[in-house]
């Protein structure tokens, strides 16, 4: 009898100890969750290589001319609907930008495409948008350089050759700012584990934002230039030869990764990106946007504040020449 006892003790001790040790394993991992930024960032490292080139997916208007008639290029347009209405590029397929995700996963299928090239006013919102689709895995997607405001003049004027200025040429400076040490990363939150499904929905919550809540104008950063972490996207030859103040050089294809400077970046500060033309750098906002940066893109880049300096420089500053005279369909 006693023995009888002493067998459902002990059997009842280590099925007390099995549960507990179950309750406190489930319990350990409530608390400690996979990050989810980097199990996205160690994805988008091995899967996403146009952050790592130095030549982002960058065409011109004369490519795209060039190629009206072959059936391998596919050109959307992002624009509202009454300027597709006033003018658009043959075969175009005027789209919003919210709806792009879907039109890629439902509506084609991109690998047919040699290149798809997505159109814009500019080239920035084309090139965010692009960024966007790059990260989703479509490497045939391409942005237009200065959008349709080199196709045709009457396109240029309100975009282009409206914003390009020598407004601030006067107050930048050449010092060579140091990086920060490295420090927090940011928390994503989708509560998801696999990196596919994070970036999915990473995806999809940012092509719900219009690319105007990502434009910063030059006359911000300049007026209150503490109030933002600004990143000069370009080579640097052209950070020495002026930048904005406080601004630091971030290389294009090394600068931004978890073994170089990705995470000097700052979790508590407005992350300001701008290069030569605003295209680049639209890129690296897509990008870091998606792994949780609060950042932004400096409208019309360096010509947005000192397009005369860039052209002294024989830099890639914006002037009529830049402009085409193409067809369109009206």
């Amino acid at each position: 009898m006693k023995k009888t006892k002493l067998f459902f003790i002990a059997f009842f001790i280590t099925l007390t100890a099995s549960f507990y040790g179950r309750s406190n394993a489930v319990s350990l991992s409530i608390v400690n969750p996979p990050d989810e930024f980097e199990t996205l960032l160690s994805y988008l490292e091995s899967n996403s290589n146009f952050m790592n080139s130095v030549a982002l997916p960058i065409i011109d208007a004369e490519e795209v001319k060039n190629n009206l008639k072959n059936p391998k290029y596919h050109v959307i347009d992002i624009r509202s609907e009454s300027w597709f209405e006033y003018g658009h590029i043959k075969g175009a397929k005027n789209l919003k930008p919210e709806n792009l995700l879907s039109y890629f996963e439902t509506s084609i299928v991109p690998a047919e495409f040699d290149k798809i090239v997505v159109v814009c006013y500019s080239g920035q919102s084309a090139s965010y948008f692009a960024g966007l689709l790059r990260i989703a895995g479509y490497n045939n997607v391409y942005s237009m350089k200065w959008g349709m405001s080199s196709w045709r003049e009457d396109f240029a004027k309100d975009s282009w050759l409206k914003n390009v200025n020598n407004d601030y040429a006067s107050k930048v400076e050449i010092t060579d700012n140091a990086k920060p040490i490295s420090s927090n990363h940011p928390v994503l939150n989708t509560g998801k584990s696999d990196a596919k499904d994070i970036l999915k929905a990473r995806l999809v919550e940012l092509f719900k934002v219009p690319y105007k809540e990502f434009i910063i104008k030059p006359a911000d950063v300049f007026e209150s230039t503490n109030n933002y972490f600004v990143i000069n996207y370009t080579e640097k030859d052209n950070y020495d030869s002026g930048h904005i103040a406080g601004a630091i050089n971030y290389l294009p294809g090394s600068s931004l990764t978890a073994q170089t400077d990705l995470l000097t970046l700052p979790t508590d500060k407005k992350i300001v990106v701008y290069d030569v033309t605003g295209h680049k750098s639209a890129y690296v906002v897509a990008y870091l946007s998606i792994l949780g940066y609060s950042t932004g893109n400096l409208a019309y880049g360096a010509n947005g504040f000192m397009n005369g300096n860039l052209k002294n420089q024989h830099l890639d500053a914006f002037s009529k020449k830049d402009i085409n005279m193409y067809p369109v369909i009206e």
